[in-house]
């Protein structure tokens, strides 16, 4: 038991290991070091030491494309993948990703595999995990910086229609608000005027973020400037009222949830129910719900009903999801 404890432990510790990689960026002292280097071969006397370490990052950029690629391999669609890992706004890769999805799979799996259960259901409850937890977690990301985008964007709107009555034009705005406003909005915003410095038009790089973020808010904000440019008029005071408009969106969508709260409430109970009485049966007499994790037959009565219940569950969360 000792052992199987010990082997238990190793198995956590490597997989908070591979999450704190997998999902944590690159260290502030690394990327000033990295900066440093790039600055001291630009002002370096003889061009000798420059390409060495450019060949060195080179040789450092080529291992990190093979995990890439490697990860590439194993997700169906790599690049819907790394454009949600952009959408967190973390320096999340997919090699990363894949990492964490893999080191909870293998710990899940070993631990029901300790408990007793037969290989067959802790893999299929490993990879359940594996490839569910990360999602969600990625998901969850997804939606609180959208969230934290959307609740300034408004304001960041009106910031730009100052900036135009004032006499500025469009893309001296577009760097204010990059500076002005905090959270995502300035990072998006920071984005764009980057892009335009080196050269990009402002519509190509409004539509880059456009579809990174992957809002209907900035999306309209990209169409507005758009139709603004071939129609002509008021800029300010089309931004304006855009900025009306989202406010407006941003207080139905808050009176669609209020309303729909008793609906999300009955589909958590109803979603929560079976597991509850499973526990609590469990906890009364574990030999008489013992076989769910013994006899075969069994396993897969349960992974069915699982299955019909995940369905339910999706259906009922559509019902309630209006859009606006």
């Amino acid at each position: 038991m000792s052992l199987s404890l010990l082997l238990l432990g190793f198995g956590m510790l490597g997989t908070l290991v591979l999450l704190v990689v997998g999902l944590s960026g690159p260290s502030a002292a690394k990327s000033t070091k990295r900066r440093l280097e790039l600055i001291r071969e630009r002002h370096a006397e003889g061009t000798l030491a420059a390409s060495a370490n450019a060949q060195i990052r080179k040789l450092f950029a080529n291992r990190n494309s093979r995990v890439e690629s490697w990860a590439s391999t194993l997700v169906p669609k790599p690049a819907v993948m790394r454009q949600r890992l952009d959408r967190t706004g973390k320096p999340i890769t997919l090699g990363r990703y894949m990492m964490a999805c893999i080191g909870v799979f293998v710990v899940v799996a070993f631990f029901m595999m300790l408990q007793g259960l037969p290989w067959t259901l802790a893999i299929l409850l490993g990879l359940f995990l594996g490839l569910g937890l990360p999602h969600l977690v990625i998901s969850r990301l997804i939606n609180k910086r959208i969230a934290a985008f959307n609740a300034n964007f408004p304001d960041a709107i009106e910031l730009m229609v100052r900036g135009l009555r004032s006499g500025l034009p469009i893309t001296e705005t577009l760097g204010i608000v990059s500076g002005e406003v905090p959270g995502p909005v300035g990072f998006e915003f920071r984005q764009v005027s980057d892009k335009m410095k080196i050269g990009r038009t402002m519509e190509a790089s409004l539509q880059d973020t456009a579809d990174r973020l992957g809002t209907p808010e900035f999306q309209f904000f990209v169409i507005t400037l758009a139709i603004q440019r071939e129609t002509g008029g008021n800029l300010a005071e089309t931004l304006g009222n855009l900025a009306d408009v989202l406010r407006k969106r941003a207080q139905m969508k808050l009176k669609i949830k209020a309303m729909s709260s008793e609906g999300k409430a009955s589909a958590m109970i109803v979603g929560a129910l079976p597991f509850i009485v499973f526990t609590l049966v469990y906890l009364l007499n574990p030999a008489y719900m013992g076989g769910f994790f013994s006899e075969e037959r069994l396993i897969f009565a349960g992974l069915g009903a699982l299955v019909w219940m995940s369905i339910g569950v999706a259906i009922m969360a559509k019902m309630i999801n209006f859009e606006i």
